[in-house]
Order: C-alpha cells, then structure tokens, then sequence
C-alpha cells in the first residue's frame, strides 16, 4: 500500500467522523426527548388511578426498602418532574441518573419480567446511561448556561524556549 493510498484513507475517514461528530447534538436531543416520553407517559398513566397505583406498588412492585405509598409518590413524582429537565437539558445528568434510578429499581422489583420488558430496560438504562455519562449535549440549557456563566479560560502565553522553537 502506498503512503498516497493511506493519506486519503485517512482523510476519508476523518471527514466521516467529523460528519458523525457533528450529528451528536441531534443524537442527544432526540435520546432526551425519547427517554423523557416513554417515563413521563408512564407517570401520567399512574396518576389516572391512584388506588389501582398504590395496589401495584403494594402487591407487584417490590421496592425494597420503602413503604409501598412512599414508593408510589416517589417513582410517579420522579417519571412526571425529571423528564421535564431532561428535554431542555436542564440539569440534563441529574435527570438522567435519576431517570436511570427509577428504571433500575423498576427492572429490579418486578418478580416476573419478561424477556421483551427486560430489554426494553436495558436500552431505556443505556440511554440514560449516555446521557449521564457524556451529558446533554450542545442543544441543551445546560451548555447555554455553561458558556453563558462560566468564566473564559485564559490561556496562558507561549513561553520562550519551548520545544516548537
């Protein structure tokens, strides 16, 4: 292989991950957006029947360590309050590791849970597991804040003598 073939290889390959690199921001929207859908609906679909709520954190849900009325309030408040920071990006990784919490103890207390379902929480988890991980990304309140309120790093200035000289 000639140096020529490996040069444009390389270009070849730096343009795609350039490219791949400049669709992250759409990539972690639409993880925040997807995450944030399937918990919310869940917590609104516990709000319809709160009765029928408590029974299944009662008799299905084994939350280990709480009261099966605390669990209810907590797991509902938690899938109803944190995708609504999780869409902005608004607190984006204390979102996301509270929405990874929820689904944890959710994978965790189902005696049963099908194959299918114990899926669908390993890809939800993954997701939030990102998201935590790398963050929200630039499409997010928390970048705007971040560039908005913190202070520029100053550069310090080249010294005489270095290495490149």
């Amino acid at each position: 292989m000639s140096d020529a073939f490996f040069q444009r290889a390389c270009g070849l390959w730096q343009r795609l991950v350039s490219a791949l690199e400049a669709l992250q921001p759409a990539a972690q929207l639409a993880a925040r957006i997807y995450l944030a859908r399937v918990f919310f609906l869940s917590g609104l679909t516990k709000t319809r029947d709160w009765g029928t709520t408590v029974a299944l954190f009662t008799d299905e849900y084994r939350v280990p360590l709480l009261p099966p009325e605390v669990a209810a309030v907590m797991g509902t408040g938690g899938e109803l309050l944190l995708p609504l920071l999780l869409v902005p990006g608004l607190f984006g990784r204390f979102a996301a590791l509270g929405l990874f919490i929820l689904n944890a103890v959710a994978a965790i207390s189902l005696p049963e849970i099908s194959e299918a379902a114990l899926q669908q929480h390993v890809f939800w988890g993954s997701l939030a597991l990102g998201l935590l991980l790398w963050g929200p990304g630039r499409w997010s309140v928390d970048q705007w804040l971040q560039g908005r309120f913190t202070p520029a790093v100053r550069m310090a200035p080249a010294r005489q003598g270095s290495l490149s000289s």
